[in-house]
C-alpha cells in the first residue's frame, strides 16, 4: 500500500464516519467479510487480498475504497481475535441489528463473492462451519428482503385505505 494511503487510513480511522462516503455501507460489508474470515482460526493475509479484490469489483476499481474495506475487515477480525469486546456471536448480532434498521443492506450480502474466502480454508470442519455461516447469511438476506417487501405492501395498503 502506498504511504499516502496509510496516512489517509490513519486519519480516516479516527474520523471515518465524517470523511468516508457511505461509511455505514462499507462497515456493514466489512462485518460480513470479518464474520467469514474469523470463523477460520488460521487467518492469513491472502484472505484480506481476496477482500480487497472483491472491493475493487464492488467499488469499480476505486483502490482507496477497496483498501478501506480490507483494512476495516482486518480491524474487525483483530478485535475478535484479541477478544477486544467483539466475538463471532456479537458480530452476528450487529449484522442482524443493522439489517433491521437498514434493510437495504441485505442487498450487499453477495454469497457468491464470499466463496473465495472459503476456498482458502484447508480444514474440513472449518469449511463446514463457514458454509453454515453462508447459509445463515443467505437466509438472513432473503428474510430481510421479504420482510421489506411485506412492509412496503402494508404501507401502500394503508395509504390507499387512508385516502
Amino acid at each position: 500500500m502506498r504511504l499516502s494511503f496509510k496516512l489517509k487510513h490513519y486519519f480516516f480511522s479516527a474520523f471515518r464516519e465524517l470523511f468516508v462516503h457511505h461509511h455505514g455501507s462499507l462497515e456493514f460489508r466489512a462485518k460480513i467479510f470479518a464474520l467469514l474470515i474469523v470463523s477460520n482460526e488460521e487467518v492469513d493475509d491472502e484472505s484480506y487480498e481476496v477482500v480487497k479484490n472483491i472491493g475493487m469489483n464492488i467499488y469499480n476499481n476505486d483502490e482507496d475504497r477497496a483498501n478501506l474495506l480490507m483494512l476495516s475487515t482486518k480491524e474487525l477480525v483483530k478485535k475478535v481475535q484479541d477478544n477486544n469486546g467483539l466475538d463471532i456471536d456479537t458480530l452476528v448480532s450487529h449484522i442482524q441489528k443493522e439489517l433491521k434498521i437498514i434493510p437495504r443492506y441485505a442487498k450487499k450480502i453477495d454469497i457468491d463473492s464470499l466463496l473465495p474466502i472459503i476456498n482458502l480454508t484447508r480444514d474440513s470442519d472449518t469449511i463446514s462451519y463457514q458454509e453454515n455461516i453462508l447459509e445463515f447469511l443467505k437466509r438472513l438476506k432473503e428474510e430481510t428482503l421479504h420482510n421489506k417487501k411485506t412492509q412496503i405492501a402494508k404501507d401502500e395498503e394503508n395509504l390507499i385505505t387512508k385516502y
